[in-house]
């Protein structure tokens, strides 16, 4: 497991759980919760391109350029899922001057399901309350009903829908949620 990184398994879980999420579920297997590094840049744009080659759970589409990317992003308020040496998710707050943050978030296909996206939400959400958010928010696609469950779960609440609002690379216009959390 990396240095400073919390493992998060599932008796960890069932003794903290997040107030607003009654039945977080956490795989066995160990992981970890930290701040992203400078290290962490190119598997977290590789992450980024795997994820962008599925086509469906994020906006961006191949082809992702991943030097790009890892020299451009940036870290501060963004939170990485490690397994071992690997990165296998991450989420990213940016914190708007208006008092609220803006989600994006990623998952390994390999690790969803699994406990990785719960524990970076909760992390999300209490680095959020520390740094005096009132709120945070995200867009999701109208068919990432895992996304939407787990948003759910933690107390996002649906705030609205856009309709055919964006175009993918195939021409289809995806309808997406706007969901909030009042912190």
């Amino acid at each position: 497991m990396p240095p400073n990184a919390l493992p998060i398994v599932a008796s960890r879980m069932a003794r903290h759980r997040p107030s607003a999420c009654d039945d977080c579920h956490v795989a066995d297997a160990p992981f970890g919760i930290r701040p992203a590094r400078d290290e962490d840049r190119l598997p977290l744009a590789v992450l980024f391109a795997a994820v962008a080659e599925e086509r469906s759970g994020i906006a961006a589409e191949p082809p992702v350029d991943v030097d790009a990317l890892a020299i451009a992003q940036s870290l501060d308020g963004a939170l990485a899922a490690a397994a071992g040496d690997d990165i296998i998710g991450w989420l990213h707050v940016e914190q708007t001057p208006f008092g609220f943050g803006e989600i994006g978030m990623l998952v390994a296909s390999e690790w969803r399901g699994r406990g990785v996206g719960s524990a970076l939400l909760e992390a999300a959400i209490e680095r959020a309350r520390e740094r005096g958010m009132h709120k945070l928010s995200l867009s999701v696609f109208a068919h990432n009903t895992a996304a939407i469950a787990l948003y759910h779960k933690f107390g996002f609440v649906d705030e609205g829908r856009r309709i055919r609002h964006f175009r993918r690379a195939n021409g289809e216009l995806w309808d997406a949620f706007e969901m909030g959390l009042l912190l």
